[in-house]
């Protein structure tokens, strides 16, 4: 039995959030949340937001005991792109790509 929950539209580049998905994965979620409680990275609170969110969902929808869940999956998929422009040097336009994220966790069951 699996939950899952699903942030998106998060403003912040999926290559950092990335980043702190790949240090919570396989874990229990007591763990994980205690790894994303004391990193400094805007990244990690809304992970923990993402995190927080599947733990209620396998409790409340599927009755799952908190105890024995894992964090199964977790990722930050590329949302839209906002594109904007900076002037520059001869009349040039240089671009500002401001990324978004599609996060998500999958918290399971251990056997």
């Amino acid at each position: 039995m699996e939950a899952r929950a699903i942030a998106k539209y998060i403003r912040i580049s999926p290559l950092k959030v990335n980043y702190i998905a790949k240090e919570i994965r396989g874990k229990d979620v007591e763990d994980a949340l205690a790894i994303l409680e004391f990193t400094p990275k805007k990244g990690a609170k809304e992970l923990q937001k993402v995190l927080n969110s599947a733990i209620a969902n396998a409790e409340n929808n599927f009755g799952l005991d908190r105890d024995d869940l894992y964090v199964a999956e977790a990722y930050a998929n590329d949302g839209p792109t906002m594109k904007r422009w900076r002037p520059r040097a001869q009349g040039r336009a240089y671009p500002i790509l401001k990324r978004s994220s599609h996060i998500g966790i999958v918290v399971k069951e251990r056997e």
